[in-house]
């Protein structure tokens, strides 16, 4: 399994910074591949447990993708997994530490891809890809919440 994690310091509270990472439907504000989704089931908005079709793109390809919110410990800590059909694809969690000037937000990636699944990349090194769209979407948080 691969993993990654970045993280930032942004000037603004703890709670800010989680509101914005928990708006799943907007997160293609931030993030260079995710455009957005909706929330299913009747849920209007995060939770434990909810889920959530998110809506990706990268290049010419298109797809969506089936999130489940498998943390939500406001302001601290936020994380959802994705899977497309059966198949488990990653896992992306969020803690938030308060500092001095506001908080650190620390975006980690957890690659749940089998070996055969791997295979299917396109072409796109999804490693190499993943900590520089990482670095993106932490930036474009801060840049956000820093108006």
């Amino acid at each position: 399994m691969s993993t990654f994690s970045d993280a930032i310091d942004i000037s603004t509270t703890p709670e800010a910074a989680f509101e914005a990472i928990s708006h799943l439907e907007a997160m293609g504000k931030f993030s260079p591949e995710n455009t957005g989704g909706h929330w299913l089931k009747g849920a209007s908005g995060p939770g434990l447990g909810v889920k959530f079709r998110g809506t990706n793109s990268l290049g010419k390809d298109n797809w969506s993708t089936l999130v489940t919110i498998v943390a939500y410990d406001v302001p601290r800590s936020f994380a959802f997994e994705v899977s497309v059909g059966p198949v488990k694809v990653s896992r992306w969690d969020y803690a938030i530490e308060p500092t001095a000037t506001g908080c650190r937000v620390t975006e980690s990636w957890i690659d749940r891809r089998s070996s055969f699944a791997k295979k299917f990349s396109k072409g796109v090194d999804r490693e190499e890809y993943t900590k520089t769209s990482i670095r993106t979407t932490l930036e474009n948080l801060k840049a956000h919440l820093e108006i």
